[in-house]
């Protein structure tokens, strides 16, 4: 296996492309149950019949686990909204279009997105009183077994090169609420500081499918909750931000 092209480099892992192929090695200290549990998403997603990269091996590579897959040609749309801003519109409106289709799929043995959230908002910086507020406040929201990402963003999307979009990155996938998704969504359009886009992409998102804004908007401390358990400083602080947001404009 030649791995010395490198096309990607994230926290505790590094992406290598060989021929036609993507080896994702991992750091020697990364979870073995978080890698292999990365492989059985993507397994299982490929079964809904969406358009991503199929898996073709689990390995180890010098003592470090690696997941190998397809390598597709072509670029992110995040590459592509920033050598195009004039088409921004277009490409968000297709974002939105894929998200929707993932989301109208079911992958029946995906972990359950409410039980992740619980997990995290237990083990988030936050007094006992705000956890418990956020505990109470997910219990209450409505049940689905929708497909959701859980970081569903541009940088995730590759346009191949006929025009087909495949989707990336399914370590995060659960089944659950298609609004928690779109929560997390919003904060990374936020976090990668295009307020705009972010306002764009709600409202685009709620007018395609008849979505309440206000619906989305219950989610947001819960999902800023529970994505704080990681990240950088900074990331954190920021989301921790959100989560004594009550009230929306």
């Amino acid at each position: 296996m030649n791995l010395d092209k490198v096309i990607a480099v994230r926290t505790g892992k590094t992406v290598y492309r060989d021929v036609d192929k993507v080896v994702k090695v991992f750091d020697s200290d990364y979870s073995k149950a978080d890698i292999l549990n990365e492989a059985l998403n993507q397994a299982r997603i490929e079964e809904t019949g969406l358009k991503i990269p199929k898996i073709l091996g689990v390995t180890m590579i010098d003592g470090k686990w690696a997941i190998i897959s397809e390598y597709i040609a072509g670029k992110t749309m995040a590459q592509l909204m920033k050598e195009n801003p004039d088409k921004f519109d277009e490409y968000l409106e297709k974002f939105v279009d894929i998200q929707i289709d993932v989301q109208s799929r079911k992958a029946p043995l995906l972990n359950k997105l409410k039980d992740k959230m619980n997990r995290k908002i237990s083990e988030a910086d936050l007094d006992a009183t705000t956890r418990y507020e956020l505990h109470t406040r997910l219990e209450g929201m409505p049940k689905h077994n929708k497909v959701c990402h859980g970081d569903f963003n541009p940088s995730n999307i590759i346009i191949a090169e006929d025009g087909t979009p495949y989707i990336l990155d399914w370590s995060h996938a659960t089944q659950g609420n298609a609004s928690a998704d779109v929560a997390r969504t919003y904060l990374l359009f936020w976090l990668d500081g295009n307020i705009e886009g972010a306002k764009k992409y709600l409202e685009l998102f709620c007018k395609k499918t008849d979505t309440a804004k206000q619906y989305v908007e219950k989610w947001l401390p819960i999902v800023a909750a529970s994505q704080s358990v990681k990240g950088n400083e900074k990331e954190r602080e920021f989301l921790l931000s959100w989560v004594d947001v009550v009230d929306y404009e």
